[in-house]
C-alpha cells in the first residue's frame, strides 16, 4: 500500500515551513515538497529587518534554512521535487511530481508568487546590486540616495511613499499618464517634495558597472530616451502567483491567486492556501508564517471529524 501522509505541503517558503513546524509538532506525519531550496522568494532577499526576533536583522537564505531545520527537528520530511499536477477531490489527495506521486489526507498550498520582471537582459545579473522587487525589504540600503520605482498600481505607490521617507530622490516611472493606484495614495505622493513622476514611460535599459548606475527611460508617446542617474530600481509591476498547475482544480481569482480568507480554507475540504499564493491584503514574511499556523489549526479540526 502507498504511504498516506497526514499533511502534504507544497512549497518551502516561510508559510510552508511554518505549517510543517506546527503540523509535525502536533504529531502529524508531514511531508513538504520544495522545488528548489528552503525560503522561497525570501531566500533571495538580503537583509530582513522586519521579522520579529532578529534585532540585527537576518538574511533571507539563513532564515529559510532555520525554518527548515525547526520543522525537521520535529520530524517533518522535505522532498526536493517539482509538482506537476494534483488530485484534490476525496478524502485522500494525490500530489504528482516529476519523481513520483504522494498521498495525503490534507494539503497545504504554499507555492508563493513571483514578482513580474522588467524583462531586460541585465536584470537578473543586477539582482541585489541595484535591482529590487521589495521596497520594505531593501529600501533601507538607499537612505539619502536616488531610486526609481517602476509601476503605477497600489504597490508601486505605496513603495514610492515609503522610499520617499528614506531616499534623497524618488522617480516614479509609469507607462500611463495617471496612476492606477487608489486615490488614497495620490495626495501623499503629490505632496512629497522628493518624488518626481515620469509619465508615459518604460525602462528601456539598465546601465551598470559592478552595480546599477543609471537607467534609460523611453517615452511611449514620442519615443524619446531620457537618462536617469540612480542608485537603485524597485520594480513594482505586479506579481504572478505560482498556480498554473492548479487551474481548473481549485478556485482562483482573476489574477490567479487562490481564493481563501483568513481561515486559509479553499473551496475544497482539507485543502488550505497560505502565504503569498492566497488572496490577502499584505504579503510579508510575518503574514506568511501566521497563515501556516492557521492552516494547521484548521487541518486539525478537519481531521478530527474524519
Amino acid at each position: 500500500m502507498e504511504h498516506i501522509y497526514d499533511m502534504i505541503i507544497i512549497g518551502g517558503g516561510p508559510a510552508g515551513y511554518t505549517a510543517a513546524l506546527y503540523a509535525s509538532r502536533a504529531g502529524f506525519d508531514t511531508l513538504l515538497i520544495e522545488r528548489m531550496a528552503p525560503g522561497g522568494q525570501m531566500a533571495l532577499t538580503g537583509d530582513i529587518d522586519n521579522y520579529p526576533g532578529f534585532e540585527q536583522g537576518i538574511d533571507g537564505f539563513t532564515l529559510g534554512m532555520k525554518m527548515q531545520q525547526g520543522a525537521e527537528r520535529f520530524g517533518a520530511k522535505t522532498e526536493y521535487d517539482e509538482v506537476t499536477s494534483v488530485e484534490l477531490d476525496g478524502e485522500i489527495k494525490r500530489i504528482n511530481t516529476l519523481g513520483g506521486s504522494f498521498l495525503g489526507r490534507t494539503v497545504v498550498l504554499s507555492t508563493g508568487a513571483n514578482p513580474r520582471e522588467l524583462g531586460l537582459p541585465e536584470e537578473q545579473s543586477l539582482l541585489g546590486r541595484g535591482i529590487h522587487y521589495c521596497a520594505h525589504c531593501d529600501g533601507r540600503f538607499y537612505k539619502d540616495k536616488t531610486v526609481v520605482v517602476v509601476g503605477g498600481g497600489n504597490s508601486a505607490a505605496a513603495d514610492a511613499i515609503y522610499l520617499s521617507r528614506l531616499a534623497k530622490k524618488v522617480y516614479l516611472v509609469h507607462r500611463r499618464d495617471t496612476l492606477r493606484a487608489t486615490k488614497i495614495y495620490h495626495e501623499p505622493l503629490m505632496n512629497a517634495a522628493n518624488v518626481e513622476f515620469v509619465w508615459n514611460s518604460t525602462v528601456d535599459s539598465l546601465i551598470a558597472g559592478d552595480r546599477l548606475e543609471a537607467i534609460k527611460v523611453k517615452n511611449l508617446k514620442d519615443g524619446s530616451i531620457t537618462h536617469l542617474d540612480c542608485d537603485g530600481v524597485f520594480v513594482s509591476i505586479g506579481r504572478k502567483p505560482a498556480t498554473d498547475f492548479l487551474a481548473g482544480v481549485i478556485s482562483l481569482d482573476p489574477a490567479g491567486y487562490i481564493i481563501a480568507d483568513e481561515s486559509t480554507k479553499t473551496n475544497i475540504d482539507g485543502v488550505y492556501a497560505v502565504g503569498d499564493v492566497r488572496t490577502k491584503p499584505l504579503r510579508q514574511v510575518v503574514t506568511a508564517t501566521a497563515d501556516g499556523a492557521v492552516a494547521v489549526h484548521m487541518a486539525e479540526e478537519y481531521l478530527a471529524t474524519r
